[in-house]
């Protein structure tokens, strides 16, 4: 009897130190996560994100995306004997409690001080951002599993472990923090110049997208021209959808497909917009050749940070990634433009696309070294083109 009351004691006590270390790692977790989180996106500072450890000379020598890929490397070791140990009998508290507590000790902290370490100045602020939203995603999912664990003394049922009724089983959530681990050790195989490479040309594919669109818009002509009467026009499409919503028998999407489809370009265009039309997709495939030439000619010969890239690289970096990253996104507005059929509009916003341009071509014209170069010579031709196609 005496055995018996021990063991149960001791059951008891070892559950109630898992309660215990479930709750502080949570706490931890959830304090790094605010720090990752604001340098993700560029709002942390001294003051509202304090770092998750006290620097040490030696840091200076240690590399971010090495500690960070050894970190995320024990993470996803973790996870997977945490993810056995709560499904299978004998359910032990105290072996869950020593993964929690390694987890703790070692590679959660480690990988937030990764991306401490990750100075803007040597690795670029792009850099920096992209290690913490990819930090940030490894303890946001592994918080999750955390808080499934079960404190009952008893394995997850069947339910909790397979999941259901729209909630992510345990089995689920052991998987999504494999991919996020996985997307953190994949940076140290890509480096920041492969990192950067990438970027530029997820971008490039956007505005090839965009360019693909536009241009089968340039091919559509204006069937129902010909049959407009001359004073027919956007107010006479309106009156159409208005009369069309009071017949009931209407589909839903027949009134979506009205309201979405682009208008086509009439034939007589007085507002010549397919002037400028075929003025944006010359300029448009031209910056599509920037972005390539930007990677062939830039960023597969940036020097390789973090200890041998000087400032002014990692600050002309940091200075061109937001134009290359949000001309895409402009192009869009600009194809929507058309799409309406506003002149104003079209103006406005391809001037916009175009400065932007020639801007990120200027930014990098001149070599990381040196004065000049093929590229150099090739922007010139570029600025003198996206400002006069024809």
């Amino acid at each position: 009897m005496a055995t018996g009351s021990t063991t149960g004691s001791t059951t008891g006590e070892a559950l109630e130190a898992l309660k215990s270390v479930v709750k502080s790692t949570v706490d931890l977790i959830a304090q790094l996560e605010t720090f990752l989180h604001a340098i993700a996106c560029d709002k942390a500072s001294d003051a509202t994100a304090p770092p998750p450890s006290s620097p040490s000379p030696e840091s200076e020598s240690i590399d971010a995306l090495s500690l960070a890929h050894d970190s995320a490397t024990l993470i996803k070791a973790h996870t997977t004997k945490l993810s056995l140990l709560i499904i299978n009998e004998p359910f032990t508290p105290s072996a869950i409690t020593k993964v929690l507590r390694e987890l703790v000790a070692g590679p959660i902290p480690a990988l937030a001080s990764a991306v401490q370490i990750c100075d803007a100045d040597k690795y670029t602020a792009v850099a920096r951002q992209d290690l913490a939203w990819r930090c940030y995603r490894v303890l946001k999912e592994l918080k999750s599993l955390v808080n499934i664990i079960p404190l009952t003394g008893k394995i997850l049922p069947n339910a909790q472990k397979n999941g259901g009724n729209g909630d992510r089983g345990s089995m689920a959530a052991t998987g999504v923090v494999w991919a996020a681990c996985d997307d953190v050790i994949l940076l140290k195989k890509l480096g920041i110049a492969g990192l950067l490479i990438r970027k530029v040309e997820e971008y490039r594919d956007t505005l090839k997208d965009v360019l693909e669109e536009l241009k089968e818009y340039s091919e559509e002509v204006d069937e129902e021209d010909d049959h407009d009467d001359a004073g027919a026009g956007q107010d006479s499409e309106v009156d159409n959808v208005a009369d069309q919503m009071q017949n009931t028998h209407i589909s839903t999407q027949q009134m979506l497909d009205d309201l979405m489809n682009p208008r086509h370009i009439p034939r007589n265009d007085p507002d010549k917009i397919r002037e400028r039309l075929e003025s944006c997709l010359k300029r448009l495939r031209l910056t599509t050749l920037l972005y390539t030439a930007i990677v062939k000619r830039r960023l597969k010969s940036v020097p390789l940070p973090p200890t041998t890239t000087p400032a002014p690289v990692t600050q002309r970096l940091d200075e061109v990634f937001p134009l290359l990253k949000r001309l895409p996104h402009r192009f869009g507005e600009v194809a929507c433009a058309f799409y309406e059929l506003d002149r104003d509009t079209i103006d406005r916003a391809m001037d916009s696309c175009f400065f932007d341009a020639f801007a990120a071509s200027e930014m990098l014209m001149k070599p990381w070294e040196g004065q000049r170069d093929e590229f150099t010579e090739w922007a010139e031709k570029f600025q003198l083109g996206i400002k006069k196609p024809d």
